[in-house]
C-alpha cells in the first residue's frame, strides 16, 4: 500500500474547507457566546514531566474558533499565564481554517500550538508534528479510545480538545407542538415526525445548511458507529469490504435519509441560499426544528437566543434490534509544531487547556479526561451505546485515507455531497442510486490500486 504524498493531501484540503470533526468543532462568529470561568482544579499542566522553569516565552496558537479568542480564550490565557509568569499566549483565530493551515503546512510558520487539519492522513503526522507520548504513557489521565484519534506508528501526535457525540440538534418545543411523543429510532419514523411539523406547526421541519457545505458532512459520522454499532467498520471493515455504498449498508442508509428529506420538501425551500449563522438563531426561537450536527454545536444553538431550554439533542434515528448507537469521535485535537522552538510551553498550554480549563464540558462535549463528568446536553443520549471507532490494524493503516482520497469522494469534503442536494432537489439529472453506484464504482477502482 503506498502513502499518501502530500501533493495529493493538498488537493484534498483545498477541495475540503469543510469541518470537522470526525466531527469538529465549527468556524463561526457567533458573538453571543458567554464567557466560561476556568475551571479551578488540581490537575497539574507539565504533565509530561517539564520543569516549571522551562515553561516561559510566547507561543502562539492557531484556533479556528473565530468567535472565542476575544472571551473565553482570553481569560484561559490569563489564566495560563498568572499560572506560569514570563508566559504569554497569543491567538490566531482562522476562518478558513481547514485550506489555510493546509497552505502554511507547506511551511514551518504554523504556530505552536494548533488543532490537526481533517484531511491530513495519520501517516503524515510525523512530518509535522511533535509526538505527545504513547496511548500506554496517556491512558491513565485520559479516555484511551479516543487518544487513537491522532495516533501513528506508536505514538499519539493530537489531544482532543473536546469529544462529540454525533446526533441531532432539535426544537423540543416544536416537536413537542406537532405532536411527536417520542423520538424516532428509524428513518421513517424520523421523516414522519419531520412531516408532522410541517403540517402541525410553522416551522422548517429540517436545515440542511448546504450553502455553508460543511454542514453536510455532519452526516458522514453516522455511517461508523451510529448505523453499524461497530467500532471497526470505519477504519477496519470499510476500506476493503466490496461495494460499501449499495443499498442496505449504512453509507447508503445514511445518505439516502439526507436525499428523502430534501425531495420530500422537508427542508428549507433553497438549501442553497440556506445561512449557518442565522439557523443558530433560528433554531434556537423555533423557526426551525432540527439540523444535523456534532454535540459541540449544543451550546451554539442554546445560546444564540432567549429559549435555551428549548434546545436538545437526539440519537441518529437507526436500531440494531431495538438497541441504538451513537458515533463518538474527538473533535479538533490539540498539537504541537514540531519546528516550534518553544515546545514545553506549548505542551503545558495543551495540558492546561485539557486538564484545568473546562473547555469542553462549557462546549457541551464529553472531557477527555478519565472519570469526567457527562455534560446535561446529553441526557436524550442515556440509554444509548457511544462507539468510537478503533484504530486500523497495521495491515490497514492509512488505508481508509488512501482509498477515500484516490477515489476523489472524499467523504468528509461536501463536494459529493452536493450531488445528492442537488438530486433531491431536481436540479440534476441524477438519481441517487445513479450516485452510490458511481461511488461503489469509483471506490473499488480505488482498492484495487491501494490495496497490496
Amino acid at each position: 500500500m503506498q502513502k499518501k504524498s502530500l501533493t495529493k493531501l493538498m488537493c484534498v484540503f483545498m477541495t475540503a474547507a469543510m469541518l470537522t470533526g470526525c466531527g469538529s468543532s465549527q468556524v463561526g462568529s457567533d458573538t453571543q457566546t458567554e464567557t466560561a470561568e476556568v475551571a479551578e482544579t488540581t490537575t497539574g499542566a507539565a504533565d509530561q514531566g517539564e520543569s516549571n522553569e522551562e515553561i516561559t516565552g510566547t507561543i502562539t496558537v492557531l484556533t479556528n474558533r473565530t468567535d472565542l479568542v476575544d472571551s473565553k480564550f482570553a481569560d484561559y490565557a490569563k489564566a495560563f499565564q498568572d499560572k506560569y509568569p514570563g508566559t504569554e499566549v497569543k491567538f490566531e483565530a482562522i476562518t478558513d481554517y481547514e485550506g489555510d493551515v493546509a497552505i502554511r503546512l507547506q511551511t514551518e510558520e504554523y504556530g505552536d500550538v494548533l488543532s490537526i487539519p481533517n484531511s491530513l492522513g495519520n501517516v503524515d503526522f510525523p512530518n509535522f508534528f511533535e509526538p505527545l507520548g504513547t496511548v500506554d504513557e496517556l491512558k491513565d489521565k485520559y479516555k484511551e479510545q479516543f487518544l487513537y484519534a491522532k495516533y501513528y506508528d506508536g505514538e499519539v501526535y493530537g489531544l482532543a480538545s473536546t469529544i462529540n457525540a454525533q446526533g441531532i440538534v432539535y426544537n423540543k418545543r416544536i416537536w413537542a407542538e406537532a405532536g411527536v411523543e417520542k423520538l424516532p429510532t428509524t428513518p421513517e419514523e424520523f421523516l414522519d415526525d419531520l412531516a408532522l411539523i410541517k403540517e402541525n406547526t410553522d416551522a422548517i421541519p429540517y436545515y440542511t445548511n448546504a450553502a455553508a457545505g460543511w454542514p453536510l458532512t455532519q452526516w458522514q459520522d453516522h455511517c461508523w458507529g451510529s448505523v453499524t454499532g461497530d467500532a471497526d467498520y470505519h477504519n477496519n471493515v470499510m476500506p476493503r469490504e466490496e461495494n460499501p455504498f449499495s443499498e442496505g449498508k449504512s453509507c447508503y442508509v445514511v445518505h439516502k435519509l439526507l436525499y428523502d428529506v430534501i425531495s420530500n420538501k422537508l427542508c428549507e425551500e433553497d438549501p442553497i441560499t440556506s445561512d449557518w449563522e442565522s439557523s443558530k438563531v433560528m433554531i434556537n426561537n423555533g423557526e426551525i426544528a432540527t439540523m444535523t450536527l456534532g454535540s459541540w454545536a449544543i451550546q451554539q444553538c442554546m445560546d444564540a437566543g432567549e429559549h435555551a431550554e428549548d434546545i436538545g439533542y437526539m440519537p441518529f434515528p437507526y436500531n440494531i434490534d431495538g438497541k441504538q448507537y451513537a458515533t463518538a469521535g474527538s473533535d479538533y485535537c490539540y498539537a504541537i509544531n514540531s519546528h516550534s522552538e518553544n515546545k514545553a510551553t506549548a505542551r503545558a498550554w495543551i495540558d492546561f487547556m485539557i486538564n484545568e480549563s473546562g473547555f469542553a464540558l462549557s462546549e457541551g462535549g464529553i472531557s477527555l479526561v478519565n472519570d469526567s463528568e457527562m455534560p446535561s446536553t446529553l441526557k436524550d443520549f442515556a440509554n444509548i451505546t457511544l462507539v468510537s471507532d478503533n484504530p486500523a490494524t497495521a495491515e490497514n493503516e492509512g488505508l481508509f485515507d488512501l482509498i477515500n482520497n484516490d477515489s476523489e469522494i472524499a467523504l468528509y469534503a461536501d463536494t459529493e455531497k452536493m450531488r445528492i442536494v442537488e438530486a433531491a432537489l431536481g436540479t440534476s439529472s441524477e438519481t441517487f442510486d445513479d450516485i452510490m453506484n458511481d461511488w461503489n464504482a469509483r471506490w473499488t477502482e480505488a482498492q484495487e490500486e491501494d490495496i497490496e
